[in-house]
């Protein structure tokens, strides 16, 4: 039987022991080998990087073998290694990326807070639910 005739995460098994991107649905992204896969989708990653991207660079964090819970997989794809070498981003350390990031979140939250307090002044409300919660996906 062919492996892309099954259904559902069986298709996954052809993905096995290949190297593959996967976006969690708090925004993370993950790079690892595919080592196991069940019904569930619940996902082992072995060789796992997180990686961090701000503007044009971008930061690996290692994270070793890494499970991942199904239900919290936004995107999961195979990674064509002969294209990863010709990414135009630039790779920076772990600690100037993460400072980046942390700056880049800075700058959201300052830029959401006059929108609001911009909004209150109109004497409107935000209709736009606050997607910083987990449960709101």
């Amino acid at each position: 039987m062919n492996v892309a005739s099954l259904p559902g995460t069986a298709t996954l098994l052809e993905d096995l022991d290949k190297k593959v991107i996967v976006v969690l649905r708090d925004g993370r992204t993950l790079i690892g080998y595919l080592r196991s896969v069940d019904q569930f989708a619940n996902l082992v990653l072995h060789r796992t990087i997180e990686r961090i991207h701000v503007g044009k660079e971008y930061g690996d964090i290692p994270r070793g073998v890494f499970i991942v819970r199904g239900e919290n997989v936004a995107l999961l794809g195979e990674i064509d290694l002969e294209k990863e070498e010709r990414i135009p981003l630039t790779q920076v350390g772990v600690e100037d990326i993460l400072e980046a990031q942390r700056l880049e979140q800075e700058e959201k939250q300052a830029k959401e807070k006059v929108r609001l307090k911009r909004l209150k002044e109109l004497g409107l409300q935000s209709t736009v639910a606050d997607y910083t919660h987990d449960d709101a996906f």
